[in-house]
């Protein structure tokens, strides 16, 4: 139980590494790098990812499905893309096993079915997605073409932990085609800030909008744009990514249109994506020594009831009086759970929803009903107080919103008080070190400078703010002449 859980403090790796799986979140495949996200974790993935096709959709994009696997010449066609993500690739060599003759029982790849060309399983899905609208488009009149993709993708990484970075992962990639340049960059925008709203205003996460360096671009990018979240222990980590894509994949799988004056141009494209990464940067951002601390509109249950009792007459009173509050939460479409387990004493289920985040737990025990009260206990705060029966429904309603809204605040005013303007190279090394967080630093633009500082710090740029005022000052590093701050930190 939470109990057993390492404190922050004491070791903030091993702390996430044991929440995830001591709140049932997820766990280590028989695969290496892959992962069981078990069925909690998932309630939580199905809550994020039915909000965001909500959004999706109210901005006129189509949910869509294409392979799982690559034909290698397809993906190298657009080099850089094929580049960057080369090292990462799982591929399929052939089809079929066959019983080893020298070993009974086992099997081995027949040699004979070897394909004719290899298959990358896909690590992104752009080679395979411009394949396809080279049949889709030949006029204006057939675009925009705005598709979204719900799918696993697999990048065969070396350092895997749950959720943030394994080697298979479910995410949503968003590709789409465009007439026109502006067109397509105006889209690349509006999908960052769908992500930056879906963070603050669903998962209580306060995000920054920028755009990459070029180091630091999706390959094949002309623009990326981000959204940078600051975990807990000051950490850095990239909740969502999109891209203005230019006329890269249009150019290289020919995917050519007739435009309105009756002449030939290549599509403008975008693609953007979100991942179960956030899962990562929820538990981060939030939880506690405790465990989870789950935003409301993210937890599976956002109220639980505890009945305590000695026999089965007291039960009997208790169920009928929960079933009615639960009726009333459910009209009010606030998700509710009876915890009427007999194999568990009530310090075990305190215990076991504490540690998975259940926002609001209600205790009904005998006095309570002679009271016409119950206990209500707030997760994020842990502390309790003895309601009305007849005022819990509404109390909860107005207590979940204060919850959403104030779990936003504390972790807007932790980010805030994290980000730390330097104007020496020493200061922004003991900031580094000693506070973390954000450190907001001139850059003189020189991919040089940005590679050193890496090597020296361990700290990247996350991202060149969207709202940055223009500034003189001398880079951090080279002392050479910089207009602009940027954002610092190390990140996940």
């Amino acid at each position: 139980m939470s109990k057993n859980l390492t404190s922050r403090a004491e070791d903030y790796s091993k702390w996430y590494n044991e929440l995830v799986v001591k709140a049932d979140l997820a766990e280590n495949s028989a695969v290496r790098g892959c992962m069981v996200i078990k069925p909690y974790g998932y309630a939580i993935w199905e809550k994020m990812q039915a909000e965001l096709d909500r959004m999706f959709k109210e901005t006129g994009h189509q949910n869509a499905y294409f392979p799982l696997f690559v034909p290698k010449s397809l993906f190298e066609a657009e080099e850089k893309n094929a580049e960057g993500f080369a090292k990462e690739c799982a591929v399929v060599t052939h089809y079929r096993l066959q019983n080893d003759p020298n070993n009974e029982g086992k099997l081995r790849v027949d040699p004979e079915a070897k394909l004719e060309e290899e298959l990358v399983v896909r690590p992104t899905s752009e080679a395979i997605i411009w394949n396809t609208y080279k049949g889709w488009i030949q006029s204006y009149r057939d675009l925009p073409i705005l598709i979204n993709q719900w799918a696993n993708v697999v990048r065969w990484e070396m350092r895997t932990r749950l959720f943030l970075r394994t080697a298979e992962f479910l995410w949503q990639e968003g590709h789409t085609a465009h007439a026109t340049k502006s067109e397509a960059i105006e889209e690349a925008s509006q999908m960052n800030d769908v992500y930056a709203e879906f963070a603050e205003k669903f998962m209580a996460i306060p995000v920054i909008k920028g755009v990459k360096t070029e180091s630091e671009r999706f390959a094949g990018a002309v623009e990326t744009y981000c959204i940078e979240a600051l975990m807990q222990d000051g950490k850095a980590l990239q909740a969502g990514t999109s891209h203005f894509l230019g006329q890269n994949f249009a150019k290289a799988f020919d995917v050519k249109f007739t435009n309105n004056e009756g002449k030939q141009d290549y599509v403008w494209a975008t693609s953007w994506g979100v991942s179960t990464r956030l899962m990562g940067a929820l538990i981060m951002t939030h939880s506690d020594d405790k465990g989870l601390v789950l935003p409301p509109n993210l937890a599976p249950f956002q109220v639980v009831i505890v009945p305590i009792y000695k026999n089965d007459e007291q039960f009997n009173a208790i169920s009928e009086k929960s079933e009615l509050i639960i009726l009333a939460l459910r009209q009010l479409g606030i998700s509710c759970k009876f915890d009427k387990r007999s194999t568990h004493r009530p310090g075990a289920k305190f215990a076991q929803h504490e540690l998975q985040g259940v926002p609001l737990r209600i205790a009904i025990g005998p006095k309570d009903l002679e009271n016409n009260t119950v206990e209500l206990a707030r997760r994020d705060t842990l502390s309790k107080s003895i309601v009305a029966i007849d005022d819990v429904v509404i109390t909860i309603k107005s207590l979940l919103e204060t919850i959403q809204s104030e779990l936003f605040t504390k972790a807007s005013v932790y980010r805030d008080t994290h980000i730390t303007k330097v104007d020496n190279f020493d200061d922004f090394k003991t900031i580094l070190e000693t506070k973390t967080g954000f450190v907001s630093a001139h850059w003189d633009g020189t991919s040089e400078s940005e590679q050193k500082i890496k090597e020296l710090t361990k700290a990247t740029i996350r991202c060149i703010p969207i709202d940055n005022i223009l500034e003189e000052g001398k880079c951090v590093f080279s002392g050479n002449p910089s207009t602009q701050r940027v954002l610092f930190a190390k990140a996940y």
